[in-house]
């Protein structure tokens, strides 16, 4: 789960960052190092590429809603309700299970201990109504 004070807007630069590293400018280029001193020209070229960039983040997202939502509508038209798709999702596990060696192998070996305790309480039975009758 997302830490309480973590920035989840997703325009955000900091998105992903921890709680305690949000108010660390994105931007701001490390001091004396020499590496992101910018031209007047290259800051307005990657501004330019960062609005074409922003601008087809938010076509796709809009793509994306619309195809979820086109999605959502040929299941509601198939039938495929979120209850009915867990119901499949459900009986393909089980099926997956039981097809498994682990649960033949369990099946067979509680088959067998199923038949033996019906087979000692059937004796158990015959015993008390022999000793039974005997006492009468």
């Amino acid at each position: 789960m997302d830490a309480p004070n973590q920035d989840i807007n997703l325009n955000s630069p900091n998105k992903g960052l921890p709680g305690n590293m949000t108010d660390v400018p994105v931007d701001t280029p490390a001091s004396g190092d020499g590496v992101g001193v910018l031209s007047e020209a290259e800051t307005e070229e990657l501004k330019s590429e960062l609005t074409k960039v922003e601008d087809e983040i938010a076509t796709l997202r809009q793509v994306l809603v619309a195809k979820e939502r086109h999605a959502s509508e040929i299941k509601r038209k198939l039938g495929l309700t979120p209850f009915n798709e867990l119901k499949q999702n459900l009986s393909k596990s089980w099926q997956d299970v039981q097809a498994s060696n682990a649960y033949k192998k369990t099946q067979a070996t509680l088959s067998t201990a199923g038949s033996k305790t019906t087979n000692a309480i059937s004796n158990v039975g015959s015993v008390l109504s022999r000793t039974l009758g005997e006492i009468k």
